[in-house]
């Protein structure tokens, strides 16, 4: 059987991306770790921080919380792959995760109980470090660590993506869906326990004997470990390379960076160095090319730009350089020049990784994989005091490097006269972003109406649909950090790089049908606005930026006003849904969308429900009270259970006689699932036409 290169690389990019979901609230919660020791340190802050105080307490407290990623790294994991993973109904898709995984813990821990002997486990043992046991949600299991959780849930993935739409019997109904999915994983979890029992000890062991060929591989290891993570970044597997060494098990237990701040108070009190106390930490020296590399490529792109051209790079370069430095993500600097000199790319890798193991030779280690902020938090003001040489030796050593980087890359640059920023032409293709801007500009303000002020992410994903080839080009889509990773059915469709970065992104990356856009750190919200693009079934190719692509119109003439001013605290507070209100100017109620008529107060008139095909549901109620008029001035146009289009008449009414009898005529529309649209849009404000005028969109 041949096997698709294609295929795998799309597959390996989707997963890629999925594992950077929970990786993103790690260094949050490593600052806030590193935070609590410090301010828990008498000789940092004081004698407040003694045992007992009240401050000590507080950070006590602070500090529990703020392992939350770090216990539960498992968890988490098995958790939030699905949403990166799922093709749909991610929420679902995850719950159904946590389910399952809990479940092959428990067969886990039943089958060790009965014959742990038999699979060369003591299983009487403390769950705990060299044990090869773990407690997951209090549940005495064998540790996995992150490795089974991404299996288990993967196994998930596969199970949703294949049976959650499964149209069974009317009797079986109770089992669709979740249900589902859910009894599947139960049995399947049965031989996927069993098997684990059987081979994961031995796994271990040579897990082991791996940790302590990289601890003996010394400055070597650092290096080739470091050039792999730097080189691999354009294809954006170099989450594969960082992740089990940084949060995984292939230099100690649980990663580097929770060994290094579950021991932190150690070794701010150690008289041996750092270097001796945990060599292993010389793997997470791979950011240090963040905080004195980067500089050093700017400087060089700057300096070889052209005079009349030096503003406008550094204007480029200023915030994509401190994006680097201070929190890590080097994409939107790297990326400036990755297409246009891979050479330099090559470069940058080998001065990374000699940087990182000439720091390690000195006796520099820590957590310093990420950014400034991570090195001073983690690092630096929790150790100064005590290993101050080290730290010193470390910026002499990384501002040398800065030098030889700028020298390296300014010469090579001129050398080869390569195209860096400020250095290029003016192409044709420049009109090619103006001309895709212009269109799809234009495009959404004739569904949203020209007084609407466009979301610059809206935009960004309009064009970046056009550029990838339009709506029936897209397989699939998903994120990491940093990028949109699209699946194209077509790779001859996807246009140059300059139309990318033009509309906002910070380069492009071809792998066949496998396409990343570098968006940078606004991707979530870029990738929610591409989805509604790919949903919306209006043929116009833009969105609102919102989960699901619907677009709400005007129901009657007549002023928009947020539902929260209106006089009723049933609505205004939203006890119904969220929603915007309308003083009618005319005395006939259209519906807002296509859809079928869910509820129609037949007797008096004065309230129709909705179900759109994207699965909104709507209450359109006119007036305050007006349930006691007993059906008086209104006439019901349709039935429950009709199908009804966009601006069909729902309900007449005599707006006169119900303001004559005491009543407001105000007509309120409240989306009464709203929850499950968290990027909806409601517009307010204006005067309204009925069947024109955009009031809300998902």
């Amino acid at each position: 059987m041949s096997i698709n290169k294609d295929i795998v690389m799309q597959n390996v990019q989707r997963f890629g991306g999925a594992m950077f979901t929970p990786v993103i609230l790690f260094s949050f919660f490593g600052i806030m770790v590193s935070l609590s020791i410090i301010f828990k340190n008498p000789d940092i802050v004081g004698s407040i921080a003694i045992k007992g105080t009240f401050w000590y307490n507080l950070w006590y407290v602070i500090e529990q919380g703020s392992w939350t990623v770090f216990a539960q790294m498992p968890l988490l994991f098995a958790i939030s792959l699905p949403i990166g993973l799922a093709k749909k109904n991610q929420a679902r898709a995850c719950m159904e995760s946590f389910v399952i995984y809990v479940v092959f813990n428990y067969f886990i821990s039943g089958i060790l109980t009965l014959a742990g002997p038999s699979f060369g486990v003591d299983y009487s043992l403390k769950a705990g470090g060299g044990t090869g046991l773990a407690m997951i949600s209090n549940i005495k299991t064998l540790d996995l660590g992150m490795l089974g959780a991404i299996l288990i849930s993967a196994i998930t993935v596969w199970l949703h993506n294949r049976l959650f739409d499964v149209d069974l019997p009317d009797y079986l109904g109770i089992f669709k869906g979740s249900s589902l999915v859910v009894a599947a994983g139960f049995f399947l979890m049965l031989p996927v326990a069993y098997f684990f029992c059987l081979v994961w000890p031995s796994i271990q062991h040579t897990i082991g004997a791996f940790q302590d060929f990289l601890k003996a591989s010394d400055a070597l290891g650092v290096w080739l470990y470091t050039f792999c993570e730097r080189i691999l970044i354009p294809t954006g597997l170099h989450h594969f390379i960082y992740t089990p060494f940084i949060f995984g098990p292939a230099i100690v237990e649980g990663g580097i960076q929770q060994y290094w701040l579950q021991h932190l108070q150690d070794f701010a009190t150690s008289s041996h160095s750092l270097k001796e106390v945990f060599p292993g930490a010389g793997f997470s020296l791979h950011g240090s090319s963040k905080l004195f590399g980067i500089p050093g490529i700017a400087l060089a792109i700057y300096a070889t730009a052209k005079p009349a051209k030096k503003k406008a790079v550094a204007g480029l370069l200023i915030p994509a350089t401190i994006t680097a430095v201070i929190c890590g993500i080097t994409e939107p600097l790297e990326f400036t020049f990755l297409f246009i000199a891979p050479v330099l790319f090559a470069v940058h890798a080998f001065l990374a990784a000699t940087l990182a193991a000439t720091s390690f030779l000195f006796g520099v280690v820590g957590s310093f994989g990420g950014g400034l902020i991570d090195a001073i938090v983690q690092n630096w003001i929790p150790l100064f005091k005590y290993h101050s040489a080290i730290y010193i030796t470390q910026i002499i050593i990384g501002l040398c490097f800065t030098a030889i980087y700028f020298f390296v890359f300014r010469y090579l640059i001129l050398k080869n006269d390569y195209k860096t920023p400020g250095r290029t032409d003016d192409v044709e293709e420049d009109k090619l972003y103006s001309k895709a801007e212009y269109k799809a500009k234009k495009a959404m303000e004739s569904k949203v109406g020209v007084n609407i002020k466009i979301d610059e992410r809206d935009l960004k994903a309009a064009v970046f649909l056009e550029a990838l080839g339009g709506k029936k080009n897209i397989k699939d889509v998903t994120n990491c950090a940093t990028r949109l990773r699209v699946t194209v059915v077509d790779d001859t469709l996807v246009k140059g790089v300059s139309t990318f970065t033009k509309a906002g992104a910070h380069g492009l990356v071809k792998n066949g049908h496998a396409v990343q856009v570098i968006v940078g750190l606004s991707v979530p919200q870029v990738r929610e606005r591409f989805e509604a693009l790919l949903q919306d079934i209006s043929g116009v190719e833009t969105a609102s930026g919102t989960e699901k692509s619907t677009t709400l119109k005007a129901f009657v003439n007549g002023k928009v006003i947020p539902i929260t001013e209106v006089k009723d605290e049933m609505f205004a507070q939203k006890m119904m849904g969220d929603g915007i209100a309308i003083y009618p100017q005319n005395e006939t109620m259209t519906a807002p969308a296509d859809g079928e008529i869910t509820m129609v107060m037949e007797e008096s008139g004065h309230a129709v429900g909705m179900r759109l095909a994207s699965g909104v549901e709507i209450l359109i109620h006119i007036g305050i009270d007006t349930v006691k008029m007993e059906g008086r001035g209104f006439h019901v146009l349709v039935k429950q259970g009709q199908k009804v289009k966009a601006g069909q008449g729902l309900v007449s009414f005599d707006k006169k006689l119900i303001e004559k009898e005491g009543y407001s005529s105000i007509i309120i529309l409240a989306i009464t699932n709203f929850s499950e649209y968290p990027f909806m849009k409601l517009h307010s404000g204006m005067t309204a036409k009925a069947n024109e005028t955009v009031i809300a969109t998902f």
